[in-house]
């Protein structure tokens, strides 16, 4: 076990507190808002700027741990200690990692609403481990997902698992597009794993446009659904033949209700817009298809993937164009797939939720769901959106009213994923009630807890923190990017502007500094060109069907329909940008 003592087990850390004030004319009342003390009664809002974010009126945040890593999921276990999941790899650009191993345990001790005890256990990068997202807790165990496995640690004194892993489950697949594998434990022991889709949409071709679906789509055999297995048993492998459900493209996130059902979110495919231009004209209103999903789990249902998507404005599934779709306008097969419960706006990303079950929040917060939504990259060239944390209510199964977003402000200046301060990855809730939320770009935890009045009759969304495209990196007036050969400072400009409001941004990011999903261009380092300008006008030109070191391929001209004097003055910025300094 790999953990940072020094004094038994534990080592406390010190970790800044932060809340925001919340709305005025909220008045509070004299009874503990979270483990600890107890607010003097008659106190107003909250001490500090609430961590960076702003949420619904009448709630406070507090910086629960910050610097973890990249943190995934996370579950509550006995005495009060916080299990965590963290990750590593191709998803975070291959970046360094924290010393110890992926699996952090976390206490507040004291009660001041701070994790002061901070234990990293598990095995380590040297080990081999690259961490992951899931993690649930059942008998006295941390069950975990570790590369292509599910492992559990036995917990020992203080809360603290050690030992070596016993693997529960191997063999899960780990290539393409959605290589993690979000699960979660019933009462009974039954872990629902989430196994999602190498491609987007199935096709021959991954992410090209213009090629059609594979039929019938075996990666769906595979891939793409909830697959059952028993957290008592050691020694599973996967196989297909433990599928429980299918059509489910990417359930990263996984919640039981007050009732027992099993609902599941599903990041809707990309790329309608870049792959089928033609049949998507109104790029305004495209950008928000296909909508974001929660499902609730059946055994044996279909919920439409690939074949189909959901459009949240018709309120159906509709076929997509990679089996004949036509825009949204025939359903076709999909009359026989299994629609959402609810439905959000396409690209969010949502990457897990919890129900609300506790007493701690007001009556219209409990019951319902709470959703992270971890933010998008395919909306350009409308601003991209996401990064928040939404509540949806909920009665009997269904939604009973519309949503709000309850928690933004996670991105900062830059809504995009090589940008944003934070990204919302995982929620759940504590033992006396407070909501804790998780960030996977520098690894805080808030906790949100309820410092309003009583008699509180509805939900309230939080202050907008807007969502206007970020600019370009602001540049001293001196200073200009080189000028490559044959072109023009006109050009490069030209082609600044295009790279920051057409797709580019979506995986390089602003500035073209990079993201989980697409190289840093500034660095100069060419793998599929000389690095010449004609060299990168090629790669652009043709794309990059199979990367040799990020998850996804790049259509051609980066699926943003460049015109022969756009490309022009996009390779000159690439160029430009990779150039300067030399």
């Amino acid at each position: 076990m790999a953990s940072e003592t020094r004094s038994g087990l534990w080592r406390p850390i010190a970790l800044g507190l932060a809340a925001v004030m919340a709305a005025a004319g909220v008045a509070a009342v004299g009874q503990a808002a979270s483990h600890g003390a107890a607010r003097p009664a008659g106190a107003t809002g909250c001490p500090g700027d609430n961590g960076g974010i702003t949420l619904s009126p009448g709630f406070c945040a507090s910086v629960f741990a910050d610097d973890l890593g990249h943190v995934r999921h996370m579950a509550f276990g006995p005495g009060g200690v916080l299990y965590v999941n963290t990750w590593s790899g191709q998803y975070y650009g291959n970046g360094p990692v924290p010393a110890g191993g992926f699996l952090i345990a976390l206490k507040d001790a004291n009660g001041d609403g701070k994790a002061d005890q901070v234990t990293r256990f598990g095995q380590t990068q040297a080990q081999g481990d690259k961490g992951g997202t899931g993690v649930a807790v059942y008998k006295g165990y941390v069950y975990a997902e570790a590369n292509d496995r599910i492992v559990r640690y036995r917990i020992g004194a203080g809360g603290v698992p050690g030992g070596e892993p016993e693997t529960v489950l191997s063999g899960m697949p780990l290539t393409g597009d959605h290589p993690m594998h979000p699960f979660v434990i019933d009462p009974r022991g039954r872990i629902f794993v989430d196994m999602g889709t190498a491609t987007n949409a199935c096709q021959a071709r991954n992410r090209q446009p213009g090629v059609p679906g594979q039929t019938p789509c075996t990666e769906k055999q595979t891939r793409g659904g909830t697959w059952l297995y028993d957290a008592n048993k050691l020694g599973q492998v996967f196989s297909a033949g433990q599928r429980y459900a299918s059509g489910i493209r990417n359930g990263e996130g996984f919640a039981f209700d007050g009732a027992g059902r099993l609902f599941v979110t599903q990041q809707g495919r990309d790329q309608l817009i870049q792959d089928w231009p033609k049949l998507y004209p109104d790029v305004k209103h495209a950008t928000e298809l296909p909508a974001e999903e929660v499902m609730r789990v059946v055994r044996g249902a279909d919920y439409g993937w690939p074949e189909c998507y959901y459009d949240q404005f018709q309120k159906r599934l509709v076929l997509a164009p990679e089996y004949g779709g036509d825009g949204g306008k025939t359903v076709g097969v999909c009359a026989r797939r299994m629609g959402p419960v609810a439905a959000f706006p396409g690209h969010w990303a949502p990457n897990d939720m919890t129900f609300y079950k506790a007493a701690a929040f007001p009556a219209p917060y409990r019951g319902g769901v709470f959703i992270a939504f971890h933010g998008s990259w395919n909306r350009a060239p409308e601003p991209q959106q996401g990064y928040d944390v939404v509540y949806q209510p909920m009665s009997n199964g269904r939604p009973a009213g519309r949503y709000v977003v309850f928690a933004n402000g996670f991105a900062g200046a830059h809504k995009d994923p090589g940008g944003a301060a934070h990204r919302p990855s995982g929620l759940v809730v504590g033992p006396h009630g407070a909501l804790y939320i998780a960030d996977d770009v520098k690894g805080r935890i808030w906790k949100v807890t309820w410092h309003g009045g009583a008699g509180v009759s509805a939900i309230a969304p939080a202050a907008s923190t807007g969502s206007a495209a970020p600019s370009p990196p602001a540049r001293a007036p001196e200073y200009s990017l080189p000028v490559p050969p044959g072109s023009s400072q006109a050009q490069v400009e030209a082609g600044e502007r295009l790279f920051n409001a057409r797709t580019c941004t979506g995986c390089h990011g602003q500035g073209a500094k990079g993201t989980p999903l697409g190289p840093d261009l500034t660095a100069g380092k060419w793998i599929w060109s000389d690095g010449s300008l004609a060299g990168i006008r090629a790669t652009i030109d043709k794309g990059v069907a199979t990367p040799k070191t990020y998850r996804s391929p790049m259509p051609p001209k980066g699926g943003a329909q460049l015109s022969e004097s756009e490309l022009n003055e996009v390779a000159a910025y690439v160029w430009a940008v990779g150039h300067q300094g030399k």
